[in-house]
Formats: structure tokens, sequence, C-alpha cells
């Protein structure tokens, strides 16, 4: 996406006017990101700014008058008023900034003028001439400019009042019932000026500003359809106006909404911008949207935007140490921006980096202790130091801050999880999905909070509903398949688990993986599998009873070691027997190299040697004792339930003795001892489960 001088100039005017007009209406945060964008922008050389001021003369937008003449003059009149709002609202003083238009006598007016559904057909008629003389009278002549300030300065009066009403974060009383009590005024005013500027279904003169309101008053109201429509009409007028597109985003649940509303937008820069951050705010993550992300970059090459983004992509996509490496990049360039360090917190507590994040907690301490991004990183260092009720507090106060703070409810959840308090626990996870209902880590925390109360039913529930938002995620499937299977539903929890086998491929739902010849493409012959889910397969169907497809995915669970081919086939399609897959060390060609199609095996696990003791149990019932004694011998190699092994070996030798086939099993290994092995130095790892 190269742009051209002519472009880049063009594109730099409509930042600074949105700059300028975010400003002018008190919206900070989209004047913010506007800013940022901006200067990412290459400067224009000496010849560019030349051929510029030869073209045109270019005032700065702060001077620009405003193109609609009507507004213009409105705005000129009213300029004194509009300057003593303004610096009000800056004061934070809502409620006396929006009354220098709008006085609330005015508010009372407009409300009683309001046609209202049923009563008497006389009642009707007389709110009917009410409701166009209000149209008229009772609506003041000021700008749209002047106007939107008011209704904005009214309606976070509302949210300032309601922050105030609000209990102590999860304590008692606090429901999360309490509403903002302005918008029923803001709303209903801005329906009467809509009336009134509509003439056959379109609304004169309207600058886009005023349907953003609007759109945010509906979506508090949860009316999402309407408020969607009315977003839509605003970024149409006004495209550059960043808070109105994430509002989109937060109206937006499911990548096919995403491409619905995208026909609908504009076409420019912006919505590039929107459907790149909607994707990633839908866990997304491909190709085309990772090439998306380098053109623009490659205009605006040292955005702050554009960098978290980059780093929340790789984040999606697992790469966590490519992450934090951009996340590291980023503070670096902006060391006292604090925007989505909580993302980058988490990376480093999964990462284990301790001195990174006590770093990271002490930098935002320093640059600003009251911001939620700051409460969210240091609560996350104190719960990697397993103080888990200081990092509770820490949560808190984050929600103090803005009760809004999606990672601090989810956060607050996990740690109430690890200090045992369910109910508590639950009720975090539920607010995280009031607050963003694609928060697929709340929707996880739920089922698994269920699944330690034994409420299997709800834990299933919420599993699949995390599944849902992130199909391709195998651990997701994995919780699905292990509820089904203590529900007893061991069919439906055996397809869960193959579709947690190959959550990133594309695989026939209906083939059966366990025969190894059909339902496995090239992808899954080379892919590395989780021998712990191919375990829990092969246990499902021993309790089917279905022992010969049990005994396939032992012996693919077993062939994980050191990445052999599935079902215990080698890249030919020869079938290896399973024992035959057991080594030291992964094949590898003379010169280093590793062979082609193969992958880097997970050496012995608890997994593993799970399988090959059942594989060696299952020889011994079939009076396979060559094998059986093979599989136990690795076993007492492995240094995992030696004695286990050591008691089959000697069993085997006793089953042979007395076999009619009249094997000497004696004869083939007489060179081997078992007694006089030494097992001071084995080390028993059961795993360690993480959050």
């Amino acid at each position: 996406m190269a742009l051209t001088a002519h472009e880049l100039a063009q594109l730099r005017v409509a930042l600074q006017d949105a700059v300028v007009r975010c400003s002018e209406r008190c919206l900070y945060q989209s004047a913010k990101w506007a800013a940022e964008l901006l200067t990412s922008l290459p400067e224009p050389t000496e010849e560019e700014l030349e051929d510029e001021s030869a073209e045109q003369s270019h005032l700065s937008p702060i001077f620009l008058p405003n193109q609609d003449p009507e507004e213009a003059q409105l705005e000129s009149k009213e300029l004194s008023k509009y300057l003593f709002a303004k610096s009000l609202f800056d004061c934070r003083e809502y409620d006396r900034c929006a009354a220098v238009f709008l006085p609330d006598s005015l508010f009372s007016t407009v409300l009683s003028s309001k046609p209202d559904a049923g009563g008497s057909p006389s009642k009707s008629r007389s709110r009917e001439k009410l409701a166009e003389t209000g149209k008229s009278s009772s609506l003041p002549q000021i700008s749209q400019k002047s106007l939107f300030l008011a209704l904005y300065a009214k309606f976070l009066s509302g949210e300032k009042r309601k922050a105030e009403d609000s209990e102590m974060v999860t304590g008692p009383q606090d429901l999360g019932t309490v509403v903002n009590k302005q918008l029923l005024t803001v709303g209903s005013y801005l329906s009467s000026w809509f009336e009134s500027k509509t003439v056959d279904g379109e609304v004169v003169g309207s600058q886009g500003w005023l349907e953003y309101l609007y759109g945010m008053v509906l979506a508090k109201e949860k009316n999402d359809k309407k408020a969607l429509g009315y977003f839509l009409q605003s970024v149409h007028k006004f495209p550059m106006n960043w808070g109105c597109w994430l509002e989109i985003t937060s109206l937006t649940s499911r990548s096919d909404d995403l491409d619905r509303i995208s026909r609908h937008c504009p076409q420019n820069i912006m919505s590039y911008m929107f459907h790149l951050h909607t994707s990633l705010e839908l866990y997304q993550h491909s190709a085309s949207l990772a090439s998306s992300l380098e053109q623009l970059m490659s205009i605006f090459p040292t955005s702050s935007f554009l960098l978290t983004c980059n780093a929340l992509l790789a984040y999606h996509e697992k790469d966590l140490m490519l992450a934090e490496q951009h996340f590291s990049r980023l503070l670096s360039l902006h060391p006292h921006r604090l925007d989505s360090l909580d993302h980058y917190s988490n990376i480093l507590y999964v990462l284990n980096l301790r001195p990174k994040l006590a770093f990271l907690a002490h930098l935002c301490s320093s640059v600003d202790k009251f911001r939620p991004e700051s409460c969210v990183v240091i609560g996350n260092y104190y719960s990697l130091l397993s103080m888990h009720e200081k990092a509770v507090q820490y949560f808190r106060r984050a929600l103090t801050l803005d009760r809004t703070c999606l990672s601090a409810w989810t956060l607050m959840g996990h740690e109430y999880v690890e200090l045992k308090n369910t109910h508590a626990a639950i009720e975090s996870y539920r607010r995280a999905v009031d607050v963003n209902r694609r928060d697929y880590r709340a929707w996880y925390g739920l089922g698994q909070t269920y699944e330690m109360l034994e409420m299997h039913t709800y834990s299933l529930w919420y599993y699949k509903k995390a599944a849902g938002l992130r199909p391709w995620d195998g651990k997701m499937w994995m919780a699905v398949g292990s509820c089904l299977q203590k529900m007893g539903r061991e069919r439906d929890g055996i397809k869960a688990l193959k579709r947690a086998l190959l959550a990133d491929a594309y695989y026939d739902a209906g083939s059966s993986f366990g025969n190894g010849n059909e339902g496995l493409n090239s992808h899954a012959a080379t892919a590395h599998m989780d021998p712990e889910i191919l375990l829990q397969i092969a246990s499902m169907y021993e309790q089917l009873g279905e022992e010969e497809e049990a005994k396939s995915y032992m012996e693919l669970c077993v062939g994980q070691e050191d990445g052999s081919g599935p079902a215990g086939r080698d890249a030919n399609g020869a079938v290896v027997d399973a024992s035959r897959m057991h080594n030291d060390s992964p094949g590898g060609s003379d010169d280093g190299e590793r062979e082609e199609g193969r992958n880097e095996g997970t050496g012995v696990t608890a997994a593993t040697s799970k399988a090959r003791m059942w594989l060696a149990r299952f020889a011994m019932r079939t009076a396979d004792y060559t094998v059986a004694h093979r599989l136990a011998t690795e076993l007492c190699q492995d240094g995992v339930e030696v004695e286990e092994a050591k008691a089959l070996v000697r069993e085997a030798h006793g089953a042979v003795e007395i076999d009619p086939r009249g094997i000497r099993l004696n004869s083939l290994y007489d060179n081997v001892s078992y007694d006089n092995v030494s097992y001071d130095n084995i080390s028993y790892d059961n795993g360690r489960i993480g959050r």
C-alpha cells in the first residue's frame, strides 16, 4: 500500500483536522490516537513542501472555518460561550458545562414533548401538537459542535454519578445494576433533534458527531442494532473519528459479523485499520491479516498503535517469545506509554520472566500508579510471586478506576481460583463476560470453576462457548472432551479430542484416526500431536471396549517421543512396531540435519510411559511375550514406573516357560540383567498443571 507524496499530504491534513475536531469536542482518546498516527508519518522533504505550497497555500486546520456556512455563522456567534463551556468540561464540571447551552428546564420541556405510546385519542392529538411545536420552539438554535459538547457533558455526568453510586468492587451490594440516569434525557433530546432534521428519511446538514453520541446512548441501552446503524452513519460523514470505529468493534461479536459490517463501511484507510483492529479483538490470525498489518506499517513505520497490533498478532498465534520481543521494542520506543502493557505483563507472566515483569511494574508505577493498566501489571507481578491476596488488591484497584477493565476482571477470577474462592471467581468471570462477551478466557475460566465444583453440565456449556470463540485452539476442545468424558459421553468426547488434535488443520470430522488407514492427511502425518490427548482418546476407546482403536492410539502416543509417523507407521506407510519407535535421541541424517517430514519428538513423558505400559500389558494379554518384554525393558530405561516394569519383565519370563509354543525367552535375553540396575538417579516428573 504505497502512497504517493500527494496522497501522504492529504492523509496528513486529514489527521490534523481529526485531531483538532476531536479536541474541540473533548474526545481526547480519539484525538490522541489520531495525533500518534500523525507523528508516525514520515516527515515531508523540502521538495514536497515546496510542491504543496506551489499548489495551494494551506492554513492550519485550527483556523479553518466550518464548511457549512450556517454552522460557521452559529459557531462564530457563540464562540465565547463555547470556550467557557469547554473550559468547564476540561475541569470535569460536566453539569455546569451542559447548562451553558442546555439548562435543565429545557430538558424537562423536551421530555414532556415526546409523544408516548398508548393513551386516549384526545391526549394523543394534544401530544402530537406539542411535539410539532417542540420541533420548532423547544430546541434552541445552536451549532452542532456546541450541542455535542453539552450533550456529551450530560452523558459523562451520568457516568460519573453512576461510578459514585456503585458499591465496592465485588462487595456484597455490588450487583452491577447501577445505570446512567442521564441516558433517557440525552437520548430523548437527540431523538427530537434528528426528527426535526430528517427530510425524506435523511438527516439534513448533520456532520456525524451527533450520530456517534446517539449510538453510544443506544449501545448503553442495549439497543445494539439501532446503535450500529447510527455508528455507520457517523463514520460515513466523518471517518476519522476513531472512537466511533471502536464502538462498532464493541458491537462485533463474530468474524461473520465483521464481514457483514465491513460491506457497509466507507472504503478508506480508517476502515482498513478498523478491520485489522477488530480481527485482533476477535483473536484472529492469518497470513492476510499479517500482510495488511505490514502494508499499514509501511505508511506509519513508528506507529505505537500498529506496533501494538503486531505484538498482539504474535500473541494470538501463541508465539510468545516473538510477542515479547515486539512489546520490548515498543516499550523502548515509547517508554511512557502505558496502553496495552497489561497484555505485555500477561506474556511475561506466562513466560515466567520475573525480572522483566518486576521492571515493567516499577516503570508503570513511576509513570502513573493510578492507571488501570499499571494496577494490572503490578497485580500480575504479585501473582507470579504467589502473593494472591495482594494481587487481588491491585486488580480491585484497577476496577475501582475503571469498571470496564476487562483484564482486571478476568485476572481477578484467576486469583480467586488460586485462593479456592469459587463463588468470587464465578462472579469475576461473569462480570468480565458482561464487559466483553468475546473474551474466551472468561468463558474458559467459568468452565474450569464449575468443573472444580463437579457441575459438569454447566462446565460443558461454558467450555463450548470458549471453543466457539477460538475454534482453532486445541486447549478449548481438550477441555470439552474431558468434560464429556466425565459425563459418560465417551463418543462425543472422542470427537472433541480429535478436534483438539488437529485444531489448526483441515480434516474430515467423520473419519477415524485410530486405524491408521483413513483420516490422516499429510499435515497430520508430520505434525506434532499432544501425547496427553492421544492417551486420553485411547483410554476412552478402552472404556468403550474397542481395544484395537485404543491400541492404535497408544502406539501413536508412544510414537510422539521421537516424532515418528502416526499410528506406528513410517514415512513409507509400512507398519512399524511401536516398541521400535523408542530411541534415546531423535533420528537424523549423518550430517546432522533433520530428515524431511519429521518433527522433533517430545521425548519420554509421563503420558508416553503410561501408553508403553498399556501396550506391554496388552501384549501380555495377547501372548505376544517378545513385544511385552521389549516394552517393559524400555520402561526400565525410561525411569518411569520402574517397579511395575520390572514385575512385568518377570511375568513375561514366567509366562514363556509355560507357553505351549515352546519359545525360550531366556535364550533371547541371556545377556540382559534387570536386578542389578541402579535407579538412584531416577527423577519422577509428574508434570505441572498451569493456569
